[in-house]
């Protein structure tokens, strides 16, 4: 055996800094509890993706062919609180959906108007409001109605689907944070 000390293999990147912050789901809970916790760290795992990316990489397509991009991610994922907590579940629509249009559904990756920064503040604003609707639901099934099909959709549904869209788009988080500044985390 040598003495030479041993090193990490040079595809290692650097772990995200502010990770030990972020609280990790309970692993014995019911089940609103357990959904809920596992959506806060969701949520809190994208913030530590986008935390500290130098801004101009921030709006960048790091990974071509892909028009992904972390602005386009954070407007994305704005749009989605917004359109299956306060629309959907909620019965809000005193606003029109952010990001997204008809005539333009693709605005939220392609068209990066305005900075990070604000639209960051859009899904930390939004994101509370989401906070506030599921703190006002009774249960987990209480029902709003989903838009394609007129049918009531539970707040059970809705919370599942955010967990599955934040999962996903948190693997894409992860590509592009490495291909901006080298940084990795779960």
């Amino acid at each position: 055996m040598s003495d030479e000390p041993t090193t990490a293999p040079q595809y290692f990147s650097p772990a995200w800094a502010d990770a030990a912050d972020r609280v990790d789901p309970p692993l014995v809970g019911d089940e609103r509890e357990i959904l809920l916790s596992y959506l806060e760290f969701h949520r809190e795992t994208f913030a530590l993706k986008c935390a500290g990316v130098p801004t101009d990489r921030l709006s960048e397509f790091l990974v071509p062919p892909s028009g992904l991009s972390l602005h386009g991610l954070v407007r994305h994922l704005t749009g989605v609180e917004q359109w299956w907590l306060q629309i959907q579940f909620a019965g809000d629509e005193s606003r029109p959906v952010l990001y997204y249009s008809d005539e333009d559904p693709n605005q939220d990756f392609e068209r990066l108007d305005g900075s990070f920064d604000e639209a960051f503040a859009a899904w930390r604003a939004q994101v509370e409001t989401s906070r506030r609707i599921v703190a006002e639901a009774p249960s987990l099934d209480a029902t709003g109605v989903h838009k394609a099909t007129g049918k009531p959709v539970s707040l059970r549904r809705v919370l599942v689907h955010l967990l599955a869209e934040y999962a996903r788009h948190n693997g894409h988080a992860d590509l592009l944070r490495e291909r901006a500044d080298g940084a990795t985390g779960y």
